[in-house]
């Protein structure tokens, strides 16, 4: 199966840096899973793909299995014991104390001491034995069901087997050369309930805390496999994924079910976060394109957006003010729910990956140099 390239495989690639130029060897690929992450001074200066605030803690993953803290709003840093060394994408903290981090080779890894030391719970080998099973599982299902289905059934029961079949044959192959294919993203309710998605539709569900995973892929309406790129939760519960060729997916009853909404564009999406409002989430990615939906993803607008630049994270500060950032230091302000965007370019013009709001006049940048801190509309501190 070809490698495509999406933002967390990662957004390094949209930096116009080349993390996957070459396909790892296995051999590289065991290196990364079994080496710890190199204790540097320096880790707060490398690329950083994701944040989350554990309590009033501050922590971010990036490349080479770096995982940072601050306890001072992102003036220092304190470098996370983390058993790998490979590219982390992202990260959730439920709780001030429990967090799951996800990255390349299919890692999840949990941290119960707020960021500080961390475990592998899962890696890319697990995950596609689960995946591999779970197919069989339906492979099994749908020949009984097309043993004793009516004859104008049964072509559509022999579509969906064939189907089942050819993803099958592509998780095998790719379980032949090793956890090649990256998480992407990662959210958690709680110490318990959570998920983790990724390339090729992969989408695994726990509630035991990560003790055990259940493949969720049958569950959402993504037969073609696209990459799955962000998942949040908005404001009046619903929770939403986004991916690859405008994928854009809805729950309403906490994961259970997923409903693909119509989608407003058919390039790829990088990420998907909640107004403040209730049912209001706002869904962006390629070229800029920013989308707003207040009724959980019915209908969308276009919300207009000059700087143009690819968007890959955002967040919404306690005030209300929603911040998105992108390449090319592009750094994108609203005031008013989502509708219209104000956008700066920080002087550097380095890509920049996500945002922590930690004043009304202080910002976190983390992205392709690490962390920068910035005013409230994105220019240099």
């Amino acid at each position: 199966m070809a490698t495509r390239l999406t933002r967390k495989t990662i957004g390094a690639v949209c930096l116009g840096m080349s993390l996957l130029a070459a396909a790892p060897s296995v051999v590289a690929i065991g290196d990364v899973l079994e080496t710890p992450a190199r204790s540097t001074t320096l880790a707060a200066e490398y690329l950083l793909n994701d944040v989350a605030t554990a309590g009033e803690r501050i922590v971010a993953v990036g490349e080479r299995g770096h995982i940072i803290y601050s306890d001072d709003d992102g003036k220092s840093w304190t470098q996370g014991q983390v058993p790998v060394s490979m590219t982390l994408t992202a990260i959730s903290f439920p709780t001030a104390t429990h967090g799951w981090a996800v990255g390349h080779s299919g890692v999840v890894l949990h941290s119960s001491d707020a960021g500080e030391t961390w475990a592998v719970q899962m890696d890319g080998i697990e995950a596609a034995k689960l995946a591999i099973a779970a197919k069989e599982e339906r492979i099994t299902e749908l020949e009984e069901e097309l043993e004793s289905a009516p004859e104008d059934q049964q072509e559509d029961l022999q579509w969906a087997l064939d189907d089942v079949y050819f993803t099958l044959e592509n998780m095998e192959a790719d379980l032949d050369v090793g956890p090649v294919n990256p998480m992407l993203d990662v959210w958690f309710e709680n110490e318990n309930h959570g998920f983790v998605i990724g390339a090729y539709g992969m989408i695994f569900r726990t509630t035991d805390g990560g003790e055990t995973w259940k493949d969720w892929s049958d569950q959402v309406d993504n037969s073609t496999g696209y990459h799955l790129n962000g998942i949040s939760r908005i404001t009046g519960g619903a929770l939403v994924i986004v991916g690859e060729s405008g994928l854009i997916l809805v729950s309403t009853d906490n994961g259970d079910t997923w409903e693909k909404k119509e989608s407003p564009y058919t390039g790829s999406f990088f990420g998907v976060i909640g107004t403040g409002n209730v049912n209001e989430m706002l869904a962006f990615g390629l070229r800029g394109n920013i989308f707003l939906s207040t009724d959980l993803g019915t209908n969308w607008t276009t919300v207009p957006n000059e700087a143009g630049s690819t968007l890959n994270g955002g967040a919404v500060a306690k005030d209300g003010r929603i911040i998105l950032v992108g390449n090319g230091g592009a750094v994108l302000v609203s005031t008013d729910g989502g509708e219209t965007f104000g956008s700066y370019f920080r002087r550097d013009r380095e890509g920049l990956m996500t945002v922590v709001p930690v004043s009304q006049d202080r910002l976190v940048l983390l992205g392709e140099s690490g962390v920068a801190n910035a005013d409230a509309t994105g220019k240099n501190l």
